[in-house]
């Protein structure tokens, strides 16, 4: 069985829907500067407009790009105001995010879709951060898991390759409130998920990187990422700020020590 340190840990800075060409600019510069530890892969998602701006301007190659979201179509076509996998490839992006509890709850994005955008996604070639998570009101109600196997029973119908694809546990509740679960919350669903991605595939749950995302900041990144199924971060507000994602992707360092 992979231990979680030949599990290369991951973090993602979700930049959603902020940014102008002079704050990014700034925050790209800064992060030019920041030093990735040895073994952590770092991924930052801008707008897709200003993907083109990230991409000229980073010097950095420990970081690559990704985008936030991408069309359940395979190719370019008439479809208005979306974005194909096959366009996103052709920018050179090689990450994209899907199934964002903003992207379920606000935009109406089902299963059923995720699944189809993560099949056109690995068919083009990119490799997919695959997001799921419950509500608060689900998990009072104890139906953390039970949502869980029904959003990753969509994902898994659409995967052959788990080595492209990283599942983040993004609890709804803890997603930009300033709420966090607790390392020990965090751990206890991790470790559900990975044997979930047993029962798809034997020996994959092992293998495959589940990383934490919901208010990650930098005085919680190192506590987190201590627990042995906490393979990294998606990382949402604290992203825009260089010195405290930096904190964060510095967490992976600490991982490899323990």
């Amino acid at each position: 069985m992979a231990s979680p340190q030949q599990r290369r840990f991951f973090v993602g800075g979700n930049w959603k829907c902020n940014g102008t060409k002079a704050s990014i600019t700034d925050l790209v510069g800064k992060l030019n500067k920041a030093e990735v530890p040895q073994g952590v892969d770092v991924v930052v998602a801008p707008t897709f407009l200003h993907i083109d701006l990230v991409q000229r301007l980073l010097t950095n190659k420990s970081i690559d790009v990704s985008a936030q979201n991408c069309a359940q179509f395979g190719k370019a076509g008439a479809y208005t105001g979306e974005l194909t996998p096959d366009l996103i490839k052709d920018f050179g992006l090689s990450w994209v995010i899907l199934g964002h509890s903003e992207r379920r709850a606000i935009f109406h994005t089902d299963d059923e879709t995720v699944g189809k955008q993560v099949s056109v996604a690995l068919a083009q070639g990119l490799k997919v951060i695959a997001c799921v998570g419950e509500t608060l009101e689900e998990r009072e109600a104890n139906q953390t898991m039970q949502v869980i196997e029904r959003q990753m029973k969509a994902i898994a119908a659409n995967v052959s390759d788990w080595s492209r694809v990283v599942i983040a546990y993004e609890p709804v509740w803890a997603i930009g409130t300033g709420k966090t679960a607790t390392p020990a919350q965090a751990q206890d669903v991790h470790r559900d998920l990975r044997a979930l991605l047993d029962t798809y595939k034997s020996g994959i749950g092992a293998t495959t990187r589940i990383i934490y995302g919901g208010s990650v900041k930098g005085d919680n990144a190192d506590e987190l990422a201590k627990k042995e199924d906490i393979d990294g971060f998606l990382v949402g507000g604290a992203s825009l700020k260089a010195d405290e994602f930096a904190t964060i992707f510095r967490a992976g360092g600490v991982k490899s020590k323990l």
